[in-house]
């Protein structure tokens, strides 16, 4: 188990088995479609991909070769040869019978007991994408910049400035100045406030948040390290971001909106986030912590009746 988490992770080898279809799901948005074809038909069917030539599976999914390759390299495998051996591992792990029996698609009458197997389910596979697509060396970036940041401000509107108060709360707590803007007018005048030496954290699941951009930009301007934390790493909030910290694009249906999946794999990210600052600056968040816990330690003891 360690050494397949070890695997994920690894920025210098091609994804592992485990990793391939949440590579598949959070790439496919940015690809060709030819491109897409190939990817849909690897993560829909690994066995039966595994066994073709690059020529079979150009066939396929009435491709070419190049493209095959093409998809390949994207997903992080050096040729073909590589992505074929992925595949055959994932095939063999879908076969063990680890997969659980429930789809993440729920139905006006499902029985409620359903739903919430459904939805665990689809939960953990959120988490389990974004912990395979997130970038380490982004996010060993982006935590070395706040642990040393005069100031912090976070940017999200809609279900994102949710995450990013949580996010501002957990650095609060730990002794960082940190603030969530929701207010896209505050958020602009705060950014003209920043400067080198300061962070700003952009939320949005689209990538094309006008009221998220806008502030980022600013920041950008102002010399502040930018940071996106986004579902899609080639969307617009990025070219005013320092570090890109990519989220799962999880597929929604008509009951479960994108703010609920993009919402998890938000909290993990920005959860990771505060983990690893905490960690840099555990001399004084600790005391910070446990002076925060004192304060708020009469709130939380039972009344006493008379």
């Amino acid at each position: 188990m360690i050494q397949d988490v070890k695997e994920i992770f690894s920025g210098d080898s091609p994804p592992a088995p485990a990793a391939l279809a949440a590579k598949v799901r959070t790439l496919a948005p940015s690809m060709t479609r030819s491109m897409q074809l190939v990817a849909e038909a690897v993560a829909g069917d690994p066995a039966g991909c595994a066994a073709l030539t690059v020529t079979g599976l150009a066939e396929r999914t009435g491709t070419s070769e190049a493209t095959v390759v093409r998809t390949a390299r994207l997903l992080g495998y050096p040729g073909y040869r590589d992505l074929r051996l992925a595949l055959a591992g994932l095939a063999a792990h879908q076969e063990s019978g680890r997969s659980p029996a429930v789809t993440a698609d729920i139905a006006v009458d499902d029985p409620i007991a359903e739903v919430v197997a459904k939805l665990a389910f689809d939960e953990q596979q959120t988490l389990a994408d974004t912990a395979a697509g997130l970038d380490t060396v982004q996010l060993g970036a982006a935590v070395a910049a706040a642990s040393t940041a005069r100031r912090i401000d976070i940017y999200g509107v809609g279900a994102s400035s949710l995450v990013g108060q949580d996010l501002a709360q957990k650095l609060l707590r730990i002794g960082l100045i940190a603030h969530a803007h929701t207010d896209p007018h505050l958020a602009v005048t705060n950014a003209v406030q920043l400067r080198a030496g300061d962070v700003a954290i952009a939320i949005t699941h689209s990538g094309s948040t006008g009221d998220v951009i806008e502030p980022l930009r600013v920041a950008f301007d102002r010399g502040a390290t930018t940071v996106a934390i986004t579902g899609r790493p080639d969307g617009p909030v990025s070219q005013y971001a320092d570090h890109v910290l990519t989220t799962s694009t999880a597929r929604e249906s008509e009951l479960r909106p994108a703010a609920m999946s993009s919402r998890t794999s938000q909290l993990l990210v920005v959860d990771c986030l505060f983990i690893g600052v905490a960690q840099r600056t555990y001399e004084t968040a600790a005391p910070a912590l446990a002076a925060s816990y004192e304060a708020l330690a009469h709130r939380h003891s039972p009344r006493s009746t008379r």
